[in-house]
């Protein structure tokens, strides 16, 4: 993982609507003159670390062509609670229950577009079904080492995400990889009943295969999401990945805004196509964000 603190920037980032985004993206310029931000990029110098200073860290992810940031204040306010304060604890569990299922999706969308899984798969059980989630896993495991050995052996990636039968039968498996496997083969990794496999091809004309990818990660985060809705065995993930195949993490930092996403565009390599804001999603309650996604 690299820290990008205190690099000059090339040229002025090229964003639509300027104006717009300074009044609604770049209020922390009112915060911070220019001298201090000028003080501010001499501290971030390359041996230097950026943690304590206020701006923009940006988390960007150059194979899944995304990037996301928050900014943090200079001082942080001080932790714990008083002995008399009333905490509604279901409200708590339910808040750590959300955000965990939002980085469980935003994980699996990631390595999705990163490795470009595009193709979704169903594992079912005949008969009675598989009623033990960790029964389950033994068998999926056995199906990805069997399906890699009818391959050829190669490394391969792949997620898959467990769900419970609505009609009773126990636990099936959606899994995504990114390249053709002719179903025979699936069938016959598998071994324990029914297999499908399908390559997302109902999207505009023009799609690539990173909109395939993103598109197959919408579809699994939806049954990720579904699983913190019941009850797991302690020590269970909610989805599993294959190793090795993890998105590549670059961290930028600027003291504003447009400086930080400046730095983003030079390590990604373009100019981004979609870019949202926290004002603009609801419920948000956290500190000040930004999402920002890339076509290529």
């Amino acid at each position: 993982m690299v820290l990008i603190i205190g690099e000059p920037l090339a040229r002025p980032l090229d964003l639509p609507s300027v104006s717009e985004l300074d009044v609604r993206l770049f209020k922390e310029d009112q915060m911070v003159g220019a001298k201090h931000r000028a003080e501010l990029d001499l501290r971030a110098g390359p041996d230097k670390t950026a943690r304590n200073l206020p701006g923009w860290y940006v988390s960007a992810y150059p194979g899944a062509r995304e990037a996301a940031g928050v900014f943090r204040s200079s001082t942080r306010a001080g932790g714990g609670r008083a002995v008399d304060d009333v905490v509604d604890e279901d409200a708590l569990a339910e808040r750590s229950r959300q955000v965990a299922a939002s980085r469980a999706r935003v994980a699996v969308r990631r390595f999705c577009a990163a490795n470009r899984l595009n193709r979704l798969g169903t594992l079912t059980f005949a008969g009675d079904g598989c009623h033990d989630p960790i029964a389950l896993r033994v068998h999926v495991g056995k199906f990805f080492v069997n399906l890699r050995a009818a391959l050829g052996g190669k490394p391969l990636p792949y997620v898959w995400v467990p769900e419970w039968h609505p009609g009773g039968h126990g636990l099936h498996v959606h899994f995504a990889v990114g390249r053709y496997i002719r179903r025979s083969v699936i069938l016959a990794a598998w071994g324990h009943g029914h297999v499908h496999i399908k390559l997302l091809s109902n999207l505009p004309v023009g799609s690539t295969g990173l909109d395939e990818a993103r598109a197959a990660a919408g579809y699994l985060a939806k049954y990720v999401g579904k699983s913190f809705d019941e009850e797991r065995a302690p020590g269970l993930h909610r989805y599993e990945v294959a190793r090795n195949f993890q998105p590549k993490l670059t961290r930028v930092y600027g003291p504003t805004l447009s400086v930080a996403l400046s730095r983003a565009v030079g390590v990604m390599g373009g100019t981004f196509s979609e870019m949202s804001t926290s004002s603009e999603w609801p419920g948000w309650t956290g500190p000040r964000a930004v999402s920002v996604r890339w076509a290529s």
